[in-house]
């Protein structure tokens, strides 16, 4: 049953893998409309917000470039979603491999491993 249920954690991983590679153009934020005049609200432009490395950054977007940075931002929280999923996914496999489970908060270190495994 264990060794079933590794190979489909495997296959997924795999699966999973193609798809990182297929996610194409992508950047971290979110988009916003920005006044220039806000008391009035005239004047709209948008902007992208993010950080990165630790780094807030807001920039101005053309209008022309909305739908392609839209697109990109909607292809970074794909690319992370499958992220976290092939994550999720490699430690159970590991788990599986090791013969190892998630181990209560309080518990005290097991003290025999199986070799390779931490």
């Amino acid at each position: 049953m264990a060794n079933e249920t590794l190979r489909t954690i495997e296959k997924n991983i795999r699966l999973l893998k193609r798809r990182l590679a297929n996610v194409g153009d992508m950047r971290p934020g979110t988009l916003g409309v920005q006044y220039r005049n806000p008391a009035q609200r005239k004047t709209p432009f948008t902007q992208i917000s993010y950080t990165r490395k630790g780094q807030s950054r807001s920039e101005y977007v053309r209008p022309a470039n909305v739908e392609t940075i839209r697109r990109e931002i909607e292809a970074y929280k794909g690319f992370k979603s499958i992220l976290d999923q092939l994550i999720d996914l490699s430690i159970e496999a590991s788990r599986l491999r090791c013969g190892t489970r998630a181990a209560p908060r309080n518990a005290p270190p097991r003290e025999s491993k199986p070799s390779g495994c931490t």
